[in-house]
């Protein structure tokens, strides 16, 4: 379980499938679920396996979530924000489309 380095600051509030979910603000939406102990984010599109944090850096997309409504969302290059609705990505989202489904 990753554990937080940094205590302080001020907090931000935002919900994960419809958890409140306590957070630093300046925390990326992954940082912040790492540190609430969620560890599935998404289900691969080819096997079903349960995805989660991976590299924290943007390259290999396992974190991807809905966020305000718009699939396709790394969770560790955005920000949390005061009232961002989150929830886990379930399937295939068309990127032609703009990445809404």
């Amino acid at each position: 379980m990753p554990k937080r380095i940094e205590t302080g600051g001020a907090t931000v509030t935002f919900t994960f499938d419809g958890r409140p979910v306590t957070a630093i603000a300046g925390d990326s939406v992954a940082a912040a679920l790492a540190a609430a102990g969620v560890t599935r984010l998404r289900d691969s599109v080819v096997s079903g396996a349960p995805r989660g944090i991976h590299c924290m850096m943007g390259a290999c997309f396992d974190c991807l979530v809905e966020i305000d409504g718009i699939p396709n969302r790394q969770a560790c290059m955005t920000p949390v924000t005061e009232g961002m609705t989150v929830r886990a990505q379930q399937g295939a989202v068309s990127v032609s489309e703009g990445g809404r489904a």
